[in-house]
């Protein structure tokens, strides 16, 4: 998973998405900007040289013990997006990428975001919707089948599209809303769909043969340099 989100990450059109979210933030110089779902803690550390006091905030300890490792100057906390450990309006920004497709409840965490920021604070959303998820393959009805069986193992798969509504509802003012779509030929995203068909596997919405047989056609292809995967990201601002 680290491998596959640090490829990611180093794509031009990731650095672009990442340099919006920093804009659409409206930093303030000396102010306090906490990134949800922090992971490595790329992010963190370029808030950071856009000098603001960046706390990365993340649940999982092993990711955590990462990105203390490669960002030992910045702040890391241990916590979900429903719990943070922030007084009320203590914050100016806030930050969340790839996190609200994953929980259970995004409106929980939209509210706490709600708390933790100052009069005027500005959140950022940013996240894929995984059923749309497209993928260039002879077999469109399994490529459906496996993009889909995928998305409904996830708390929240279409937290993207639904992010503009997530705000309104939250007390949150002036949201606006971009849709950037993100396409991949490299071969190294050739793990992203490995993931992808094996947790529709797993789930039995296909067989062994099949998902087996569409990651060979996916192999083939990359080979042959005729490998696509198109990710559509949203990308959500407000003020509090």
């Amino acid at each position: 998973m680290l491998a596959l989100l640090d490829a990611m990450d180093q794509m031009p059109s990731a650095s672009l998405l990442r340099a919006r979210s920093y804009e659409l933030l409206s930093l303030v110089p000396g102010s306090s900007v906490v990134d949800i779902g922090c992971g490595a803690g790329r992010a963190v550390a370029e808030l950071g040289e856009r000098g603001v006091h960046a706390v990365g905030v993340d649940p999982d300890p092993w990711m955590l013990a990462e990105a203390r490792k490669r960002w030992p100057a910045a702040e890391f906390w241990e916590a979900g997006a429903e719990d943070l450990p922030f007084a009320d309006g203590s914050v100016r920004g806030y930050r969340a990428d790839k996190v609200f497709h994953a929980l259970q409840e995004p409106w929980r965490a939209v509210a706490e975001a709600r708390r933790v920021l100052c009069p005027g604070g500005r959140i950022v959303l940013v996240g894929q919707d995984w059923d749309a998820i497209m993928v260039d393959s002879d077999d469109a009805a399994l490529t459906r089948t496996i993009v889909h069986a995928r998305a409904d193992l996830l708390g929240a798969p279409r937290a993207g599209r639904q992010y503009r509504n997530l705000l309104l509802d939250g007390g949150f003012n002036d949201v606006t809303i971009e849709v950037h779509t993100t396409v991949f030929t490299d071969p190294a995203m050739l793990s992203l769909l490995t993931g992808l068909a094996e947790r529709a596997c797993t789930s039995g919405a296909v067989g062994r043969d099949q998902a087996d047989e569409w990651l060979a056609e996916q192999h083939r292809r990359a080979e042959a340099d005729r490998f696509l995967i198109a990710i559509p990201f949203f990308v959500a601002a407000a003020s509090a």
